[in-house]
């Protein structure tokens, strides 16, 4: 059975509007412990904001002096529900994103992220590859030069 984003995806995903003040932003995410902020506009969704792209003290002035759309990544890979979680973990590797909106019929339904993937990766979801095929047997199976037959 393939496992699909459906099936690891968080439903309920915390949206910023791209006119608020990246300040705001960065508190939503301390207050509910989260490292992505979905950026919505007039246009549905326009981007993703992370708490790297507005942690830390240093970035203290910064988010005070800037909306979301200064700041945000703004284009957001998007995935589907229906998608196989390996194809989102590419996508996440292949643009070294630490999330994915989850997108059905152009309305935001879900969230998945990286550590959604190391959860799954943790609780053995995941299965080891099987057996391959070999030309040369198990280690303990090979005789030595010098063993006698």
């Amino acid at each position: 059975m393939t496992l699909r984003v459906k099936d690891i995806m968080k439903p309920r995903v915390e949206t910023v509007d791209q006119n608020e003040t990246a300040e705001a932003a960065y508190n939503r995410m301390r207050l509910n412990r989260i490292h992505h902020l979905v950026v919505t506009g007039e246009d549905g969704i326009v981007g993703v904001i992370s708490e790297r792209d507005l942690g830390g003290c240093d970035r203290e002035l910064l988010r005070q002096s800037h909306q979301v759309a200064n700041v945000m990544t703004p284009y957001a890979v998007k995935a589907r529900p229906e998608m196989a979680v390996r194809q989102a973990a590419s996508l996440m590797r292949g643009w070294t994103i630490g999330c994915l909106p989850v997108v059905e019929q152009g309305k935001l339904v879900g969230i998945v992220t990286v550590s959604d993937l190391l959860d799954l990766v943790a609780q053995g979801a995941v299965s080891e590859p099987g057996p391959t095929a070999s030309r040369c047997p198990p280690a303990q199976e090979r005789k030595s030069p010098r063993s006698k037959k």
